[in-house]
């Protein structure tokens, strides 16, 4: 089965678990880094931050707003799926937010804020359309 063939409700599954694996990822580069600078690192996390590389803090940055920008979107996804959105838009908007998420991470660790900016309004985007797309549903 294609992605293509898969009805957009489980799309909308899919991609919240899709959505909760990413806020994680940036977190490995965070214990990657703490393994480095030794036991005290993982004894007390919040106090040894500014000893992390600049990479690791970025990932650490990312993987906070990963949960905040996750909210809305589990939240719209859910929306969509509850109120029986159908539509092409609503799959596509599902996917670009996990795209768009994964690809923020990718660009805050590297350290690039313009795409990393680009990436966070496509996944705003993406869980705005959803809600708007679930209330047209409702209302209909």
């Amino acid at each position: 089965m294609t992605l293509s063939q898969l009805p957009v409700a489980n799309i909308f599954l899919y991609s919240i678990a899709a959505a909760t694996v990413l806020i994680y990822l940036p977190f490995l580069l965070v214990a990657y880094a703490r393994t480095k600078i030794g036991y005290e690192a993982f004894a007390t996390p919040r106090a040894q931050f500014d000893k992390l590389p600049a990479y690791a803090q970025r990932a650490a940055w990312a993987h906070q707003n990963s949960f905040e920008t996750f909210i809305v979107f589990a939240s719209a996804a859910l929306m969509a799926y509850v109120t029986g959105v159908d539509s092409t838009i609503a799959a596509v908007a599902a996917i670009a937010f996990v795209v768009a998420r994964l690809l923020y991470s990718i660009f805050y660790i590297v350290n690039i804020p313009l795409l990393r900016s680009l990436m966070f309004a496509i996944s705003s985007f993406s869980s705005a359309t959803l809600i708007i797309l679930s209330i047209i549903q409702a209302n209909n």
